[in-house]
């Protein structure tokens, strides 16, 4: 098989394994009908993904298979952020009672490596390894506000800036504009953006060299995170929390 033959099967078998996630498993039929690509095709790269261990045969439905944890898990194990972060996390949350999370940037998009509930926190759509839109979120704008301006803009022409409620920003000269503020105020805002009733606070985790890694967020109801403490109380523990973590990276 030729090289252009080689990275078309590729693609064609990345993109079953994203259709069978967003469609929570489907069958051959569906898949098919779902990528516009002949049934016989789709049942080949299957079979080749279910005997390399990818994805499971339920019958006449196919999932993704836990071999995508283990691998996504030994990544994560070899990233020193997520081994610093994770207590920090879990204490936002204690501190909080609400949702904390750690994040960094992949491919221009936001992935979630860590997070913790607190007492209090609702249950909302994230989990480790979720993957999010930078421009509609806290730790998202939080760490669009620490590129260089044309890797920002290398990140909206390749994603753009899709609206995901009436609050998000989908104009780019506002994007910027939003940016220069966190990074004169340090920290971000989301103010129901991304989910509507949610709010969330995220500042970034900068080691003492200057090279930017990630960043820490808190996420709660708007009913719950308003006034000082959205302004003021949540904003000075995750500052307080990023520059524990940033002394960690650094030093241990």
């Amino acid at each position: 098989m030729g090289e252009d033959n080689t990275i078309t099967a590729t693609k064609t078998s990345l993109r079953i394994i994203e259709a069978l996630k967003r469609m929570d498993g489907a069958g051959v039929t569906a898949v098919a009908d779902d990528l516009d690509i002949a049934k016989s095709t789709i049942h080949n790269h299957l079979q080749t993904l279910e005997g390399e261990g990818y994805v499971t045969n339920e019958g006449s439905v196919y999932r993704v298979g836990l071999r995508f944890l283990e691998l996504g898990e030994y990544k994560r194990n070899r990233m020193n952020i997520y081994e610093k972060a994770r207590p920090e996390v879990a204490a936002l949350a204690e501190k909080t009672g609400e949702m904390a999370n750690a994040a960094v940037e992949e491919h221009g998009e936001g992935v979630y490596i860590t997070r913790a509930e607190g007492t209090q926190a609702v249950a909302v759509d994230t989990y480790a390894g979720k993957r999010v839109k930078l421009h509609c979120t806290a730790l998202g704008k939080t760490i669009l506000a620490e590129l260089p301006e044309e890797r920002v803009d290398e990140i909206v022409d390749t994603h753009g800036l899709p609206a995901r409620t009436e609050n998000t920003i989908t104009d780019r000269a506002e994007l910027k504009s939003e940016l220069a503020e966190v990074r004169e105020r340090g920290y971000a805002y989301d103010r129901e953006e991304r989910l509507s009733g949610l709010r969330c606070v995220a500042a970034p985790i900068v080691p003492e060299d200057g090279e930017f890694v990630g960043a820490l967020s808190v996420s709660g109801p708007t009913t719950r995170i308003e006034g000082d403490r959205f302004h003021e109380e949540i904003p000075e523990l995750l500052r307080s929390a990023a520059n524990v973590i940033e002394i960690n990276l650094v030093y241990s």
